[in-house]
């Protein structure tokens, strides 16, 4: 079996957890803010399944770069914080998931006996982790980017002055061609391997 196959079936666990607990954070707390659009969707779920985007989800394994089923919630029902930092606080649950699960998953190497484990058992389970703490990290900075359709773009709106918000609208069409042209370019890792590295090792440190 090629080494990147099993590289493939080592990280497909984390890949997994990062979309979906990414996906349900963002219904989670629209529908504590009062919208139940999330729960009427069914999106209130820890099943991967129903958060997948089956060709977002091909295209990430191959190109890694991919997509979710986005969760749609109605900003006009946030009626504990009102439509403009509801949106904002919706938008950073997401990214914010994906730290929490990286961070833990700093706690589980650092910490957990993996070394009572029989070794078939511990080596895997080392690999998932490892995987979990760069792919949660990568998932959560490049979602907070503030490039539409990105959660970065809705918490950044919030902040702009009207004038600026309406000309950051106008680039709204145009936010996945930007996201594929930084995908094919070197830019992307200039911006994401810099900012991941920093945040995992400060993981490391914090813990």
């Amino acid at each position: 079996m090629g080494s990147w196959i099993i590289d493939l079936i080592v990280s497909l666990p984390a890949i997994l957890w990062a979309i979906t607990v990414h996906e349900f954070a963002h219904g989670y707390v629209a529908y504590k803010l009062g919208d139940p659009t999330p729960k009427l969707q069914g999106r209130l779920t820890l099943n991967p399944f129903v958060h997948l985007d089956v060709l977002g989800f091909i295209a990430l394994i191959l190109a890694h770069f991919g997509w979710a089923k986005p969760v749609v919630v109605n900003p006009r029902n946030f009626v504990k914080l009102g439509p403009r930092w509801g949106e904002v606080l919706v938008a950073f649950a997401g990214p914010l998931a994906n730290f929490v699960s990286a961070f833990l998953s700093v706690l589980l190497l650092k910490y957990f006996p993996f070394s009572y484990l029989p070794i078939s058992l511990s080596e895997p389970l080392v690999l998932i982790f490892k995987y979990s703490v760069f792919i949660n990290v990568a998932f959560g900075i490049f979602n907070l980017l503030p490039i539409p359709p990105l959660d970065g773009s809705k918490i950044l709106e919030a902040f702009l002055p009207y004038n600026l918000y309406l000309k950051f609208k106008e680039l709204e069409p145009y936010g996945p061609i930007i996201l594929l042209i930084l995908v094919i370019s070197p830019v992307l890792n200039w911006i994401l391997v810099p900012l991941v590295s920093g945040v995992v090792k400060a993981m490391w440190l914090l813990t």
